[in-house]
């Protein structure tokens, strides 16, 4: 399926008349039909499982740690932890959504304990973040994962950027994969520092004080057992895969999806699903991408359970197809060569720094 983006941005939608189906109609006909399937009761038992193979694998990680002692094997280790942090944070995901358990204080606190202590981040930054995001997908100056980093997803914010970043948004779809490998590092800094702002934050010190701890054991641990050398290497290895994975791993979701100018206005449904793409490959798909594979049905059900989505998809596909909005769903490897060749056509509306402007100006004449 081609990429939806190709045609360009979605448009605004004429102002709606008393005549007019309300905004939220379309997804209101289909989440009837969700709920009476019982696809949005709770999979206590998939969670359970979960909780205990990554208690294991973190249990093998660390016993492996231990037992190799001052030896370069120490970067597999490092690797696996980046995969186990990952897939950590996936289920941290799950819990602010409500998708694991029915009480939301009892889905907060294992939110704020995985992404916390397990993983390094603010929960409450998280949560901000995420939450605009999910009200709108896509969208100019409301979505904060479209907002300009280093990476321009709209070819009006690649052409403002100037001079170091003009020239690395000018290449960005060469160097998006390579500039992953320091999203660990990234996500780290955005959620220390959204801590320290001049602003109330719900639960400042107390994530503040577990970031420390949960630093000062884990840095501690490592530069004891480790030489300097071996020590860094093991935090460079571990940061970058984890970067990587969550970086590749959200940029699939959306990535090359039409972007919704600001003023744009539309139903809740057909903004969910135009600006989602799903990556085929089911069971292993879900694995691998923490149930994000199914991002269609997550957006529009973010408070369903990952192993119920499957089966969500298949109302939500005939749903769309019935009321002709595109449904997009491809290949892992074809959702990546969409990003790449979307962030290409966004950065040659860089200005390249490097070019003289007169002959730019003689190139246009």
């Amino acid at each position: 399926m081609s990429l939806p983006s190709t045609a360009g941005p979605i448009r605004s939608t004429r102002p709606r008349d008393n005549s007019a189906p309300h905004p939220t109609a379309l997804f209101t006909a289909l989440s009837a039909k969700v709920r009476d399937t019982g696809l949005l009761r709770r999979a206590g038992w998939f969670y359970i499982v979960l909780g205990v193979v990554l208690t294991l694998a973190l249990g093998g990680a660390i016993t492996g740690f231990v037992l190799l002692g001052e030896s370069w094997f120490q970067l597999l280790i490092a690797g696996a932890l980046g995969l186990i942090f990952t897939q950590a944070a996936f289920l941290a995901h799950e819990a602010s959504h409500r998708q694991v358990f029915t009480s939301g204080k009892a889905n907060d606190r294992l939110g704020r304990l995985l992404i916390v202590l397990g993983v390094g981040m603010s929960y409450q930054w998280w949560m901000r973040k995420h939450t605009r995001h999910h009200g709108n997908p896509n969208q100019v100056g409301k979505d904060p994962d479209i907002d300009v980093d280093v990476v321009a997803f709209t070819p009006e914010s690649a052409a403002e950027q100037k001079g170091l970043l003009a020239a690395i948004v000018r290449r960005q779809g060469w160097l998006f994969y390579p500039l992953l490998l320091l999203e660990g590092l990234n996500l780290h800094f955005h959620s220390v520092r959204s801590l320290v702002e001049r602003r109330e934050v719900d639960g400042r010190w107390l994530e503040l004080g577990l970031i420390a701890a949960r630093f000062a054991l884990y840095l501690g641990v490592i530069f004891w057992v480790l030489p300097l050398g071996m020590a860094f290497a093991f935090l460079g290895v571990q940061l970058a895969v984890f970067g990587f994975y969550m970086g590749t791993t959200f940029a699939v979701n959306h990535t090359g999806m039409p972007i919704i100018p600001a003023t744009a206005k539309l139903d809740f449904f057909s903004k969910q699903v135009r600006t989602s793409r799903n990556i085929s490959g089911g069971f292993w798909a879900s694995v691998l991408l923490g149930g994000l594979n199914y991002q269609v049905e997550h957006h529009l059900f973010p408070n369903m359970a990952r192993p119920h989505l499957a089966r969500a998809r298949v109302l939500v596909r005939e749903h769309a197809r019935v009321h002709d909005v595109p449904y997009t769903e491809m290949s892992l490897a074809r959702a990546h060569a969409g990003v790449v060749q979307y962030l290409h056509k966004v950065g040659a509306a860089a200005a390249d720094p490097f070019s003289c402007h007169l002959v730019a100006q003689f190139r246009r004449a």
